[in-house]
């Protein structure tokens, strides 16, 4: 898979977190809380939307990609006046995402449909170590309303 690099335009938001439950936990608290400062305001479809995202790909970093002693990163990046980049790093370039089919009593799977659904793309970067698993939303409606201060 080519490497996507990404140009800044607007704020970023960056944090390593513990690859624990908690960590997960905590990265979906803290994407909804920097949305919330840049404007986009808790509940709305847009930060509903990023908080599952930043859900799912936060597990699968933990799940999946946990190195012992090392964290993993969460960055928000405002691409543009209405697009938001989310992007999960974990150390495990060998352990590549994949959709999968979950079968109706699987307890899991479903977390890259999740991620396809609510994205309007999403890929993954391989990085010196590991890799990055990121997502782009665009916000047509919530573009003026979310401009940093």
């Amino acid at each position: 898979m080519p490497t996507q690099r990404v140009e800044l335009e607007g704020p970023a938001f960056r944090q390593l977190l513990s690859p624990t439950r908690r960590g997960a936990r905590l990265a979906r608290r803290l994407a909804t809380h920097q949305l919330d400062l840049w404007g986009i305001p808790h509940g709305s479809e847009l930060s509903d939307a990023a908080a599952h995202i930043v859900a799912e790909l936060a597990a699968n970093a933990v799940t999946h990609g946990h190195v012992a002693g090392r964290d993993f990163e969460l960055r928000l990046v405002r691409t543009g006046p209405d697009t938001l980049r989310i992007e999960v790093a974990d150390c495990r370039g060998d352990r590549r995402p994949e959709m999968q089919q979950a079968g109706p009593d699987g307890e899991s799977g479903r977390g890259l449909c999740v991620v396809q659904a609510l994205a309007s793309s999403w890929g993954v970067t391989e990085r010196v170590v590991g890799k990055t698993v990121w997502a782009e939303l665009r916000h047509e409606g919530q573009a003026a309303a979310a401009s940093p201060p």
